[in-house]
């Protein structure tokens, strides 16, 4: 082989190498060095087709007493080919670990998102208190009935619902019911029985926002520990305790003495919250 062949193949030689060292050493590989190690693999094949061409001339027009250089010059390009190959497969398995971490990711980014809007729209409260589609058949058959009922029948026929497990009608009974009630009264009962409805469907985040917009209706009625007393029990429903401790919290102060089933309740929470 002459001089020039021989530069060119150690050049080669050391350059696949020094990629190959390298890209063991780094835990990660951007698509663009990629890229390059394929590009640099590409030239060094088409340096050894050429290579293999020179070397075969030589080797047919080679006097017999040198054989042990033509096996040498072989034994190298079959050494580098085989670097090739293995350079090649390394190749291929990053751009596989590559598109498996793109694809975690962008899977990653999707359930983050849908998270996050499901969180800001079960916050706005804006159809999240509206009833569920199965909620939608139970009023339709007697829509004319429910327009000439008043606010107190409303309210009668809701509790009976709510007694029976009927958490829908109830539902349904005390939006009609805050809608026609005339009375600070009859608006704060018919608001604690939404509540009560959508606790009852396990809809925690919106019956919490139901009961505290009952106490603050009328902060100082009879009722008002009891909506407290629901803001609570929600909030430990869905696991916030420290939500549950500052219902508790606001009931003691404002509600020093209260009733004794209410006191009971209090206490039953605060032990379930850990309050201090």
């Amino acid at each position: 082989m002459s001089c020039r062949y021989r530069s060119l193949v150690v050049a080669g030689a050391m350059s696949v190498f020094a990629a190959g060292w390298g890209s063991q050493a780094r835990a990660q590989v951007t698509s663009r060095e990629g890229i390059a190690l394929q590009n640099q693999i590409q030239q060094l094949s088409q340096q050894l087709s050429q290579l293999q061409a020179a070397g075969g001339g030589n080797a047919v027009a080679a006097p017999a007493p040198a054989p042990s250089g033509s096996g040498g010059n072989g034994d190298l390009t079959a050494q580098l080919l085989d670097r090739v190959s293995q350079l090649e497969s390394q190749v291929r398995d990053m751009r596989g670990e590559l598109d498996q971490l793109t694809n975690e990711v962008h899977t990653q980014n999707a359930a983050l998102s849908k998270k996050i809007d499901d969180m800001q729209f079960a916050a706005q409260n804006g159809g999240g208190a509206s009833p569920p589609a199965a909620a939608g058949p139970v009023s339709a058959p007697a829509p004319s009935t429910d327009k000439t009922k008043t606010a107190l029948e409303l309210l009668k026929d809701g509790q009976g619902a709510l007694r029976a497990g009927d958490y829908a009608t109830a539902q349904s009974d005390a939006q009609q019911a805050l809608k026609t009630a005339k009375t600070q009264q009859g608006r704060m009962d018919s608001q604690f029985l939404l509540a009560q409805s959508l606790a009852g469907q396990k809809r925690y985040q919106d019956s919490a926002l139901a009961y505290y917009d009952a106490y603050k209706r009328l902060p100082r009625s009879p009722r008002a520990p009891e909506a407290l007393l629901g803001v609570s029990a929600s909030m430990l429903a869905l696991g916030d305790k420290k939500s549950a401790c500052e219902a508790l919290n606001q009931l003691k102060a404002d509600f020093p003495s209260p009733a004794s089933r209410v006191k009971a309740a209090a206490a039953s929470f605060r032990a379930r919250a850990g309050c201090h």
